[in-house]
């Protein structure tokens, strides 16, 4: 049931996050492990008819200033400079070793340009990008109590988004702006479409009645559990500065630009790319686990072959439960060790991966 929204609620910090609470809209303590951020979403996936989650984990970097685009561009792995107002783009942010900080989803407007990643490694990305403006006409400003994120898929998820968009974006990475906020087009999951709103924390509230009363509401991690679902990686605290961009395929989703100038860690990148097949990949996995085992399935967790025991193969970057038991995953591997033996979780003894299928093509440079 959504409870009434007081006038001096929508001014208070953490609004967003104590209207949630009050909406039953977060993991509680029985049905989430705080310790290792999932949560048991159940299998969401299976409701073709499609639903809605807030994503409160997400925070927003907002970018300003004749020279926001210029500076960013020669920070990100990916082209900002030509970065239109009716496209979203993902992007990196690597240390001088290629190695990378951050995974960005970004799009502008109104000469904003607005970059989304996980609010726990938020404060630290944008104090270091921070260092680098020196004498460039560019602010950046943490939004993300201003502006929040609400997840979308299926069908019936796209009729009722109508209300405020009419015309929906629809080529995936697309991107509609107007009075409610933006809304971004996402790579389709598990058969679903997929939309990201991106609303005045006043708008979601106010939207909230008319979104329950049309669609069923899920914890982020069902939003998480689609994420996996379509190959997109996160760099989360545990795992930055652990990969090169192609080691989670990042540049096969259309996070690198190998055309544009340079930016930290572009030599490296680069050199990944053209010299020689690429050793390292990202590609879907289930685990089931027991109760015990559940404490090592963590992004960061490392990953052993039979073939080779004596040392890691590769380890996990993100992880959700789909149901009780079963973690859906993405695993960055050694491409060697898919070629003989079992890969398990945490020790060559420990709970074995049962591979899948990426949902885009991966093609090595030649």
């Amino acid at each position: 049931m959504t409870e009434p929204i007081s006038a001096s609620e929508t001014q208070l910090p953490g609004t967003w996050l104590q209207f949630l609470q009050k909406q039953s809209a977060l993991p509680s303590e029985s049905t989430a492990s705080s310790e290792h951020g999932f949560t048991r979403a159940g299998t969401p996936a299976q409701d073709t008819t499609g639903f809605f989650a807030p994503l409160p984990s997400l925070g927003l970097i907002a970018a300003t200033g004749d020279e926001a685009a210029k500076f960013l561009h020669n920070q990100l792995t990916n082209d900002v400079e030509n970065l239109s107002v009716d496209e979203a783009r993902l992007a990196g942010y690597c240390t001088a070793k290629g190695r990378l900080l951050a995974t960005l989803l970004m799009w502008q407007s109104d000469g904003v340009i607005t970059m989304q990643l996980p609010r726990e490694i938020q404060a630290t990305v944008q104090k270091r990008l921070q260092m680098f403006i020196m004498r460039a006409k560019a602010k950046l400003a943490d939004v993300s109590e201003a502006q929040v994120a609400i997840g979308f898929a299926g069908g019936s998820a796209a009729l009722a988004l109508q209300r405020w968009f009419p015309v929906l974006p629809e080529p995936v990475w697309s991107v509609r702006h107007g009075d409610p906020g933006t809304l971004i087009r996402m790579p389709d999951a598990d058969g679903l479409a997929r939309y990201q709103w991106i609303a005045p924390v006043e708008q979601a509230m106010a939207a909230w009645p008319a979104l329950v009363a049309a669609l069923p509401l899920q914890k982020e991690s069902a939003w998480r559990l689609q994420e996996i679902h379509a190959g997109l990686p996160k760099v989360v605290q545990a795992t930055q500065e652990q990969f090169v961009p192609q080691m989670i395929n990042f540049e096969a989703i259309g996070g690198v630009n190998f055309r544009k100038g340079c930016y930290p860690g572009q030599e490296i990148v680069a050199r990944s790319q053209y010299l020689g097949k690429l050793k390292r990949r990202m590609l879907p996995a289930t685990i089931r686990l027991d109760e015990n085992e559940r404490v090592a399935a963590s992004p960061g967790a490392e990953i052993f072959s039979d073939a080779d025991p004596a040392q890691p193969a590769g380890q996990i970057v993100n992880i959700e439960f789909a149901s009780e038991g079963e973690a859906h995953c993405l695993v960055e591997l050694k491409t060697a060790a898919l070629e003989s033996g079992a890969l398990h979780l945490e020790s060559p003894s420990g709970p074995v991966l049962h591979m899948l299928p990426l949902p885009y093509a991966l093609i090595d440079p030649t």
